[in-house]
Protein backbone atom coordinates (compact mmCIF):
# COMPACT_ATOMS: atom_id res chain seq x y z
CA UNK A 1 0.00 0.00 0.00
CA UNK A 2 1.92 3.42 -0.99
CA UNK A 3 1.12 5.77 1.56
CA UNK A 4 -2.27 7.16 2.22
CA UNK A 5 -3.43 6.52 6.28
CA UNK A 6 -3.53 9.15 8.29
CA UNK A 7 15.26 16.04 -37.33
CA UNK A 8 18.43 17.63 -38.34
CA UNK A 9 20.34 16.53 -35.40
CA UNK A 10 21.21 19.76 -33.91
CA UNK A 11 17.71 21.52 -33.60
CA UNK A 12 16.24 18.12 -32.61
CA UNK A 13 19.04 17.92 -29.54
CA UNK A 14 18.15 21.63 -28.50
CA UNK A 15 14.88 21.17 -28.19
CA UNK A 16 15.23 17.93 -26.56
CA UNK A 17 17.86 19.99 -23.87
CA UNK A 18 14.78 22.58 -23.16
CA UNK A 19 12.24 19.94 -22.46
CA UNK A 20 14.94 17.50 -20.30
CA UNK A 21 16.72 19.11 -18.35
CA UNK A 22 19.95 17.19 -17.57
CA UNK A 23 19.49 15.34 -21.06
CA UNK A 24 22.99 15.92 -22.41
CA UNK A 25 24.54 14.35 -19.24
CA UNK A 26 22.32 11.73 -19.95
CA UNK A 27 23.62 11.07 -23.61
CA UNK A 28 27.02 11.20 -22.68
CA UNK A 29 27.31 8.79 -20.51
CA UNK A 30 24.39 8.49 -17.11
CA UNK A 31 25.29 7.85 -13.57
CA UNK A 32 23.55 7.22 -10.27
CA UNK A 33 26.10 6.82 -7.85
CA UNK A 34 28.64 4.75 -8.87
CA UNK A 35 26.32 2.68 -11.76
CA UNK A 36 27.17 4.28 -15.22
CA UNK A 37 25.62 3.72 -18.82
CA UNK A 38 26.57 4.89 -21.79
CA UNK A 39 23.96 5.15 -24.90
CA UNK A 40 23.02 2.23 -26.05
CA UNK A 41 23.55 -0.02 -22.43
CA UNK A 42 22.10 -1.36 -19.60
CA UNK A 43 24.01 -1.56 -16.69
CA UNK A 44 23.26 -2.80 -13.21
CA UNK A 45 24.74 -1.90 -9.41
CA UNK A 46 24.16 -0.82 -5.94
CA UNK A 47 24.10 2.15 -4.33
CA UNK A 48 25.71 2.76 -1.13
CA UNK A 49 23.79 3.68 2.27
CA UNK A 50 26.88 3.90 4.98
CA UNK A 51 26.80 2.52 8.00
CA UNK A 52 26.44 4.73 11.32
CA UNK A 53 26.38 3.94 14.81
CA UNK A 54 23.28 1.54 15.48
CA UNK A 55 22.94 0.18 12.18
CA UNK A 56 25.79 -1.53 9.28
CA UNK A 57 23.50 0.81 6.66
CA UNK A 58 22.50 -1.14 3.85
CA UNK A 59 22.77 -1.10 -0.53
CA UNK A 60 20.16 -0.56 -3.07
CA UNK A 61 19.97 -2.60 -6.06
CA UNK A 62 19.54 -0.28 -9.22
CA UNK A 63 19.48 -0.50 -13.54
CA UNK A 64 20.00 2.35 -15.64
CA UNK A 65 18.71 1.48 -19.25
CA UNK A 66 20.04 4.28 -21.50
CA UNK A 67 18.68 4.76 -24.74
CA UNK A 68 20.71 5.53 -27.87
CA UNK A 69 18.33 9.04 -28.57
CA UNK A 70 17.73 11.80 -25.92
CA UNK A 71 14.66 12.24 -23.81
CA UNK A 72 13.52 12.14 -20.33
CA UNK A 73 14.47 10.43 -17.51
CA UNK A 74 11.89 8.20 -16.19
CA UNK A 75 12.53 6.64 -12.47
CA UNK A 76 10.80 3.13 -11.69
CA UNK A 77 10.96 2.76 -7.96
CA UNK A 78 9.70 -1.14 -6.22
CA UNK A 79 9.68 -2.33 -2.87
CA UNK A 80 9.75 0.89 -0.68
CA UNK A 81 8.06 -1.43 1.29
CA UNK A 82 9.65 -4.91 1.42
CA UNK A 83 6.53 -6.99 1.17
CA UNK A 84 5.24 -5.76 -1.57
CA UNK A 85 6.27 -8.61 -4.02
CA UNK A 86 4.55 -7.99 -7.68
CA UNK A 87 6.44 -4.41 -8.45
CA UNK A 88 9.89 -5.82 -7.44
CA UNK A 89 9.45 -9.11 -9.78
CA UNK A 90 8.09 -6.66 -12.52
CA UNK A 91 10.99 -4.32 -12.54
CA UNK A 92 13.36 -7.64 -12.71
CA UNK A 93 11.09 -8.57 -16.42
CA UNK A 94 11.25 -4.89 -17.23
CA UNK A 95 14.90 -4.59 -17.28
CA UNK A 96 15.07 -7.42 -19.29
CA UNK A 97 12.34 -6.53 -21.80
CA UNK A 98 13.95 -2.93 -22.40
CA UNK A 99 16.09 -2.34 -25.50
CA UNK A 100 18.21 0.65 -25.01
CA UNK A 101 18.85 0.64 -29.02
CA UNK A 102 14.83 1.68 -29.16
CA UNK A 103 15.04 3.75 -26.39
CA UNK A 104 14.37 7.92 -26.39
CA UNK A 105 16.32 8.90 -22.97
CA UNK A 106 16.84 7.07 -19.54
CA UNK A 107 15.13 4.48 -17.44
CA UNK A 108 16.43 4.31 -13.90
CA UNK A 109 14.93 0.98 -12.14
CA UNK A 110 15.18 0.97 -8.38
CA UNK A 111 14.63 -2.95 -7.82
CA UNK A 112 14.25 -3.18 -4.37
CA UNK A 113 14.32 0.62 -2.12
CA UNK A 114 14.13 -0.99 1.21
CA UNK A 115 16.14 -4.49 1.35
CA UNK A 116 15.89 -4.11 5.26
CA UNK A 117 12.48 -4.86 5.47
CA UNK A 118 12.53 -7.24 1.82
CA UNK A 119 15.11 -9.70 3.31
CA UNK A 120 13.06 -9.68 6.73
CA UNK A 121 9.47 -9.82 5.40
CA UNK A 122 8.36 -7.02 7.18
CA UNK A 123 5.01 -4.86 6.56
CA UNK A 124 5.16 -1.26 7.16
CA UNK A 125 8.38 -0.52 9.35
CA UNK A 126 11.70 -1.02 8.96
CA UNK A 127 13.51 -4.01 11.07
CA UNK A 128 15.98 -1.81 11.32
CA UNK A 129 14.54 1.73 12.73
CA UNK A 130 11.01 1.10 12.78
CA UNK A 131 10.01 3.60 10.62
CA UNK A 132 8.42 3.81 7.49
CA UNK A 133 10.30 4.66 4.21
CA UNK A 134 7.60 6.17 2.56
CA UNK A 135 6.33 8.71 5.29
CA UNK A 136 10.66 10.38 6.01
CA UNK A 137 11.12 11.51 2.55
CA UNK A 138 13.34 13.13 1.52
CA UNK A 139 15.21 11.84 3.90
CA UNK A 140 18.63 13.11 6.40
CA UNK A 141 22.11 11.80 5.30
CA UNK A 142 23.14 11.81 9.54
CA UNK A 143 19.21 10.58 10.16
CA UNK A 144 18.18 6.68 10.89
CA UNK A 145 18.37 4.01 8.56
CA UNK A 146 15.50 4.71 7.02
CA UNK A 147 16.13 8.37 6.52
CA UNK A 148 19.10 7.67 5.17
CA UNK A 149 17.66 5.50 2.25
CA UNK A 150 15.49 8.27 1.34
CA UNK A 151 18.12 10.80 1.41
CA UNK A 152 19.68 7.98 -1.50
CA UNK A 153 17.05 8.00 -3.01
CA UNK A 154 16.15 11.92 -3.44
CA UNK A 155 19.40 12.82 -4.28
CA UNK A 156 20.17 10.09 -6.93
CA UNK A 157 17.40 9.32 -8.30
CA UNK A 158 14.17 11.74 -7.97
CA UNK A 159 15.93 14.74 -8.44
CA UNK A 160 17.95 13.34 -11.58
CA UNK A 161 14.83 12.11 -13.16
CA UNK A 162 12.21 13.97 -15.22
CA UNK A 163 9.21 11.20 -14.30
CA UNK A 164 8.86 9.55 -11.66
CA UNK A 165 6.48 6.35 -10.87
CA UNK A 166 6.41 4.75 -7.02
CA UNK A 167 4.90 1.05 -7.53
CA UNK A 168 3.10 -0.30 -4.79
CA UNK A 169 0.58 -3.25 -3.87
CA UNK A 170 -1.57 -3.78 -0.92
CA UNK A 171 1.65 -4.25 1.62
CA UNK A 172 1.99 -8.17 2.84
CA UNK A 173 -1.12 -7.96 4.71
CA UNK A 174 -3.71 -6.09 2.94
CA UNK A 175 -6.05 -7.29 0.08
CA UNK A 176 -5.91 -4.51 -2.35
CA UNK A 177 -8.03 -3.98 -5.85
CA UNK A 178 -6.01 -2.10 -8.08
CA UNK A 179 -5.59 1.32 -8.27
CA UNK A 180 -3.41 4.61 -8.95
CA UNK A 181 -3.21 8.08 -7.51
CA UNK A 182 -3.36 10.97 -9.17
CA UNK A 183 -1.78 13.79 -7.56
CA UNK A 184 -3.32 17.60 -7.72
CA UNK A 185 -1.39 19.39 -5.69
CA UNK A 186 1.51 21.41 -7.15
CA UNK A 187 2.67 23.47 -10.26
CA UNK A 188 -1.04 23.10 -12.64
CA UNK A 189 1.63 22.24 -15.60
CA UNK A 190 2.83 18.93 -13.37
CA UNK A 191 -0.91 18.22 -12.01
CA UNK A 192 -2.04 17.94 -15.94
CA UNK A 193 1.72 15.41 -16.19
CA UNK A 194 0.44 13.76 -13.55
CA UNK A 195 -2.70 12.85 -15.20
CA UNK A 196 -1.69 11.57 -18.22
CA UNK A 197 1.08 9.12 -16.42
CA UNK A 198 -2.41 8.05 -14.24
CA UNK A 199 -4.14 7.41 -17.59
CA UNK A 200 -0.92 6.07 -19.67
CA UNK A 201 -0.67 3.59 -17.03
CA UNK A 202 -4.04 2.19 -17.66
CA UNK A 203 -5.63 1.03 -14.04
CA UNK A 204 -9.32 2.08 -14.58
CA UNK A 205 -9.78 3.29 -11.17
CA UNK A 206 -7.56 6.96 -10.24
CA UNK A 207 -7.66 8.27 -6.79
CA UNK A 208 -8.10 11.75 -6.94
CA UNK A 209 -5.51 12.83 -4.22
CA UNK A 210 -5.31 16.31 -2.43
CA UNK A 211 -3.54 15.28 0.47
CA UNK A 212 0.43 15.81 -0.61
CA UNK A 213 2.54 17.72 1.27
CA UNK A 214 3.38 21.15 -0.28
CA UNK A 215 6.81 21.53 1.50
CA UNK A 216 10.02 19.84 -0.32
CA UNK A 217 11.80 19.62 2.89
CA UNK A 218 8.73 17.68 4.48
CA UNK A 219 7.57 15.76 1.72
CA UNK A 220 7.09 12.38 3.13
CA UNK A 221 6.32 10.11 0.39
CA UNK A 222 8.15 9.16 -3.03
CA UNK A 223 5.65 10.59 -5.26
CA UNK A 224 5.45 14.38 -3.11
CA UNK A 225 9.31 13.88 -3.31
CA UNK A 226 9.07 14.63 -6.76
CA UNK A 227 5.89 16.49 -7.41
CA UNK A 228 7.68 19.50 -4.67
CA UNK A 229 10.37 19.68 -7.02
CA UNK A 230 8.78 20.19 -10.33
CA UNK A 231 8.53 17.00 -11.61
CA UNK A 232 5.27 14.84 -12.30
CA UNK A 233 4.33 11.49 -10.44
CA UNK A 234 2.26 8.53 -10.00
CA UNK A 235 1.95 6.05 -7.68
CA UNK A 236 0.47 2.55 -9.04
CA UNK A 237 -1.04 -0.23 -6.85
CA UNK A 238 -0.80 -3.73 -8.10
CA UNK A 239 -1.38 -7.19 -6.31
CA UNK A 240 -1.28 -7.79 -1.93
CA UNK A 241 -1.03 -10.04 0.93
CA UNK A 242 2.42 -11.19 -0.16
CA UNK A 243 1.22 -13.06 -3.25
CA UNK A 244 3.48 -13.16 -6.60
CA UNK A 245 0.51 -13.57 -8.87
CA UNK A 246 0.85 -13.23 -12.73
CA UNK A 247 -1.75 -10.66 -13.14
CA UNK A 248 -0.59 -8.26 -11.00
CA UNK A 249 3.00 -8.09 -12.35
CA UNK A 250 1.81 -7.84 -15.47
CA UNK A 251 -0.42 -5.10 -14.95
CA UNK A 252 2.57 -3.02 -13.80
CA UNK A 253 4.44 -4.47 -16.79
CA UNK A 254 1.72 -2.87 -18.90
CA UNK A 255 1.49 0.13 -16.81
CA UNK A 256 5.76 1.11 -17.88
CA UNK A 257 5.02 -0.02 -21.31
CA UNK A 258 2.01 2.61 -21.45
CA UNK A 259 4.14 5.20 -19.58
CA UNK A 260 7.33 4.99 -22.12
CA UNK A 261 4.34 5.34 -24.75
CA UNK A 262 3.02 8.29 -23.06
CA UNK A 263 6.45 9.86 -22.70
CA UNK A 264 7.45 9.34 -26.01
CA UNK A 265 10.79 7.04 -25.16
CA UNK A 266 9.77 4.02 -27.00
CA UNK A 267 7.32 4.07 -30.44
CA UNK A 268 4.76 1.20 -29.13
CA UNK A 269 2.58 0.72 -26.00
CA UNK A 270 -0.64 0.18 -24.97
CA UNK A 271 -3.24 2.88 -25.33
CA UNK A 272 -4.25 5.55 -22.77
CA UNK A 273 -7.19 3.75 -20.71
CA UNK A 274 -10.63 4.85 -21.79
CA UNK A 275 -12.60 4.83 -19.18
CA UNK A 276 -11.58 5.70 -15.47
CA UNK A 277 -13.62 5.19 -12.42
CA UNK A 278 -12.05 8.65 -10.27
CA UNK A 279 -12.23 7.93 -6.71
CA UNK A 280 -12.77 11.42 -4.71
CA UNK A 281 -13.34 11.63 -1.33
CA UNK A 282 -11.50 8.74 0.37
CA UNK A 283 -10.55 7.71 3.94
CA UNK A 284 -8.48 5.15 5.48
CA UNK A 285 -10.22 3.31 8.38
CA UNK A 286 -7.96 2.09 11.38
CA UNK A 287 -7.75 0.19 14.39
CA UNK A 288 -8.82 1.54 17.50
CA UNK A 289 -7.10 -1.10 19.10
CA UNK A 290 -4.68 -3.96 19.23
CA UNK A 291 -5.68 -7.38 18.91
CA UNK A 292 -7.36 -9.88 16.28
CA UNK A 293 -9.08 -8.26 12.97
CA UNK A 294 -12.21 -9.91 11.21
CA UNK A 295 -12.68 -8.59 8.13
CA UNK A 296 -16.91 -8.41 6.78
CA UNK A 297 -15.98 -7.00 3.64
CA UNK A 298 -13.60 -8.13 0.41
CA UNK A 299 -11.92 -6.13 -1.88
CA UNK A 300 -14.03 -4.19 -4.45
CA UNK A 301 -17.25 -4.29 -3.41
CA UNK A 302 -19.69 -1.68 -3.02
CA UNK A 303 -20.63 -0.92 1.17
CA UNK A 304 -23.08 1.40 2.01
CA UNK A 305 -22.50 4.28 4.80
CA UNK A 306 -22.76 2.74 8.16
CA UNK A 307 -22.18 -0.69 6.90
CA UNK A 308 -19.54 -3.23 9.24
CA UNK A 309 -15.93 -3.69 7.44
CA UNK A 310 -14.70 -5.54 10.40
CA UNK A 311 -14.34 -5.78 14.21
CA UNK A 312 -11.11 -6.18 16.44
CA UNK A 313 -11.29 -8.43 19.01
CA UNK A 314 -8.82 -9.34 22.08
CA UNK A 315 -6.51 -12.51 21.75
CA UNK A 316 -9.35 -14.06 23.76
CA UNK A 317 -12.19 -13.55 21.48
CA UNK A 318 -13.75 -10.38 23.55
CA UNK A 319 -15.06 -7.59 20.76
CA UNK A 320 -12.96 -4.63 21.45
CA UNK A 321 -14.30 -2.27 18.20
CA UNK A 322 -16.45 -2.30 15.24
CA UNK A 323 -15.28 -0.46 11.84
CA UNK A 324 -17.96 0.17 10.20
CA UNK A 325 -18.11 2.27 6.73
CA UNK A 326 -17.86 6.63 6.88
CA UNK A 327 -19.80 7.12 3.71
CA UNK A 328 -21.12 4.53 0.76
CA UNK A 329 -18.34 3.89 -1.27
CA UNK A 330 -15.95 0.99 -2.83
CA UNK A 331 -13.56 -0.92 -0.60
CA UNK A 332 -10.22 -0.44 -2.18
CA UNK A 333 -8.40 -2.52 0.22
CA UNK A 334 -8.89 -4.30 3.38
CA UNK A 335 -6.72 -5.80 6.00
CA UNK A 336 -6.33 -9.87 5.04
CA UNK A 337 -4.38 -11.57 8.03
CA UNK A 338 -5.59 -11.07 11.50
CA UNK A 339 -3.05 -9.10 13.28
CA UNK A 340 -3.37 -5.62 14.17
CA UNK A 341 -2.01 -2.87 15.85
CA UNK A 342 -3.70 0.21 17.49
CA UNK A 343 -3.40 3.37 14.66
CA UNK A 344 -2.29 1.08 11.79
CA UNK A 345 -5.03 0.67 8.61
CA UNK A 346 -7.50 -1.78 8.71
CA UNK A 347 -9.33 -0.58 5.52
CA UNK A 348 -9.52 2.05 2.57
CA UNK A 349 -13.05 3.47 0.84
CA UNK A 350 -13.36 5.63 -2.14
CA UNK A 351 -16.53 7.70 -3.00
CA UNK A 352 -16.94 8.13 -6.80
CA UNK A 353 -16.08 11.59 -8.03
CA UNK A 354 -17.81 13.52 -10.19
CA UNK A 355 -16.76 15.88 -12.80
CA UNK A 356 -17.15 18.64 -10.96
CA UNK A 357 -14.86 17.26 -8.50
CA UNK A 358 -11.87 16.87 -10.80
CA UNK A 359 -9.49 19.80 -11.26
CA UNK A 360 -10.08 21.99 -14.28
CA UNK A 361 -7.16 21.47 -17.62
Amino acid sequence: MGRRWASGAGGALAVCLLLYPGVAAAQGGFTVGNVTARPGETVSGNLTVPARAGDAGTTIPVSIVQGVRPGPILALIAGVHGAEYPPILALQRIRGSLDPKELSGTVILVHVANVPSFLARTVYYSPVDGKNLNRVFPGRPDGTLSERIADVITREVIERSTDVIDLHCGDGNESLRPYSYWAVTGAPEVVEKGRQLALAFGIDHIVVDRSLPADPAKSLYVDATAITRGKPALTAESGGLGQTDEASIARIERGVAGVLRQLKMRLTGPEPVSSVVWIGRNEVLTSGATGVFFPAVERGQTVAAGALIGHVTDFYGRMLQEICAPFAGEVLYIVGTPPTSKGEPIAMIGERAMESDLPKR
